[in-house]
């Protein structure tokens, strides 16, 4: 696997991580449909979450979160939209952003920004 890819997964582990010790349960990690991607899909308090997790070394060129641009969003919408209709869940769901900034081994960050933005 490539590093970037590597480092990404590490990445989504520390975010895991974070949404378990908040008491979210971890419905599925990297669910994939074709094109589509979610790299978490959580239970919180009832709500469907779909979780973007967004790793970076530095930031050199802006916060992780920035990252999500609006051709990830509407990816990510249209995932969240055909996870939905395929297993034929109904209630309240929300989409997060986790940003990871890890410096070093001992130097991690991490940002929860629930309701990040909507299906739009």
């Amino acid at each position: 696997m490539a590093k970037h890819l590597e480092f990404g997964k590490l990445g989504e582990s520390y975010a895991e991580k974070f949404l378990q010790d908040l008491g979210c349960e971890i419905l599925l990690r990297n669910w994939r449909y074709k094109n589509l991607e979610v790299d978490l899909i959580v239970r919180d308090a009832g709500i469907l979450v779909f979780v973007e997790v967004k790793t970076r070394r530095k930031l050199d060129y802006g916060e992780p979160f920035e990252f999500v641009d609006w051709q990830k969003k509407r990816k990510l919408t249209r995932a969240a939209d055909v996870y939905l209709k395929k297993y034929d869940v109904t209630g309240e769901i929300r989409f997060d952003i986790i940003s990871v900034l890890i410096t070093d081994k001992d130097n991690i960050q991490l940002e929860h920004i629930k309701d990040a933005f909507w299906n739009e």
